[in-house]
């Protein structure tokens, strides 16, 4: 478990300085410059996502079960998943409708994911992994729109030009959709099973 734990610590708390120290985060990218800050950033993220991987695979079928989850868990978290591939396919489509709506739909996708895991997955290990990825996500979401509230700010009172919004597609909306559903469907008949070895209906 404290490699799991350490993983996740190193994993999202590289990914959390624009929620908890947004000031230091912009003070080092000017000292280190953009490729060494992305240099230490990327190399702190593979370390802890390794450990975190490692670390999972080694304590998740010996620790102990917190409840029975109801029958209806897997499918419904088979459900939330379509949610969930949908928008991370709409957070790499420019112009999609969805991305313009939501804004950040990168860290929705990994709420809606934690929370489809969480739902499907009783176990101590399972509860650590996700539960922390649920509450980064919360706390990610929430900075985001602040920063957000702040960016519209500054634009209403002059202090940019042009549209925080940009075009939307209805193309481009429709092709991230399709994408998800796709790999959704990948994942529901045998992807999941042949990447993670474990089948997500339990088939």
């Amino acid at each position: 478990m404290a490699l799991l734990i350490l993983g996740l610590v190193l994993f999202l708390g590289a990914h959390s300085t624009r929620i908890f120290a947004e000031n230091w985060r912009q003070a080092t990218l000017e000292r280190l410059g953009e490729k060494a800050y992305k240099g230490v950033y990327t190399l702190v993220s593979l370390v802890g996502f390794g450990l975190m991987m490692f670390g999972f695979d080694q304590v998740r079928w010996d620790s102990p079960v917190l409840w029975s989850p109801p029958v209806w868990a897997k499918h419904g978290a088979a459900v939330l998943m379509l949610v969930s591939l949908v928008l991370l396919a709409c957070a790499y489509a420019p112009r999609n409708a969805i991305k313009v709506k939501l804004h950040h739909p990168m860290v929705l996708s990994v709420k809606v994911w934690a929370l489809a895991h969480l739902l499907a997955n009783p176990r101590l290990a399972d509860v650590v992994l996700f539960g922390a990825f649920l509450l980064w996500s919360v706390l990610n979401f929430r900075a985001a729109r602040q920063r957000d509230r702040l960016a519209a700010a500054s634009l209403s009172a002059g202090e940019g030009s042009g549209s925080l919004e940009p075009e939307v597609s209805s193309a481009a909306t429709w092709r991230a959709i399709g994408i998800g559903v796709v790999v959704w469907a990948f994942l529901l008949s045998r992807g999941h099973a042949w990447l993670f070895g474990v089948s997500p209906l339990g088939m």
